[in-house]
């Protein structure tokens, strides 16, 4: 169930039909969508109710507090982005090609409106800290819109085989993380030049190519091993020079 659902069927108001209710936590949300696109989150209560055409009682019935409200609201952007890109992305022909539009995309889409991707960044994080299952529920549909390109590239022998939910996490932890900070940071790349290269190191760790892991050594190196057992290691070192 989505956000909707969930606060619909969390209200107490036994005899008003779940349609009714599931229309007005959409009314509510929509309206804080609007006040957050002219105020950030700084908005209150009393002007949530008011620009809803609610009472304050029937806010309460369905979100616990403001934090619950801006949980729905980004539940609420990150499936719309999945849905939308999924949509605009199925002319495409291969899978990869696909993975490619979805992170460039989302990178586009930070600049857009710098003020809406600011409140993402900063409420993500900060909703994130208290209800990290909440949040971690929230950004699924993007974990999982990618889970199914990578799926759909490897059946396709375009990619080796791996944990596809793992490196499909991993990937949209990557966005996330770059997508947050060039809504603060003011680079000196293009959002195309970010969004090429974000895509350029995604599908190198997701096609495994010239994998340094392959070969990196696991060991300590002799100083350290030296060192944990007591040793000297400058010695040790000049013992074992031909």
């Amino acid at each position: 169930m989505g956000w909707a659902e969930r606060a619909a069927d969390r209200s107490p108001v036994v005899h008003r039909s779940r349609s009714r209710s599931i229309q007005q936590t959409r009314g509510i949300v929509d309206a804080a969508r609007r006040l957050i696109a002219v105020k950030g989150s700084s908005f209150t209560t009393q002007e949530l109710v008011k620009e809803a055409g609610v009472a304050m009682q029937t806010f309460y019935r369905h979100f616990t507090g403001k934090d619950q409200l801006l949980l729905a609201v980004i539940e609420d952007v990150v499936a719309e982005s999945a849905v939308r890109f999924e949509e605009a992305a199925r002319a495409i022909p291969d899978p990869l090609s696909r993975l490619r539009y979805y992170l460039t995309t989302t990178v586009d889409g930070l600049f857009e409106d710098i003020g809406w991707s600011r409140f993402v960044t900063s409420e993500h994080w900060r909703l994130r800290e208290r209800f990290p299952k909440e949040i971690a529920d929230a950004d699924q549909p993007f974990t999982d819109l990618i889970e199914r390109e990578l799926r759909a590239a490897q059946d396709a022998g375009l990619l080796p085989p791996s944990d596809v939910g793992r490196d499909a996490e991993m990937v949209a932890r990557v966005v996330m993380s770059v997508f947050h900070h060039y809504a603060f940071a003011h680079g000196r790349w293009s959002p195309q030049d970010i969004g090429d290269y974000l895509w350029e190191f995604c599908l190198g760790g997701i096609s495994r190519a010239d994998n340094p892991r392959l070969t990196a050594t696991t060991v300590a190196p002799a100083a350290s091993a030296g060192l944990e057992t007591g040793g000297h290691p400058a010695e040790e070192q000049q013992n074992t020079t031909p």
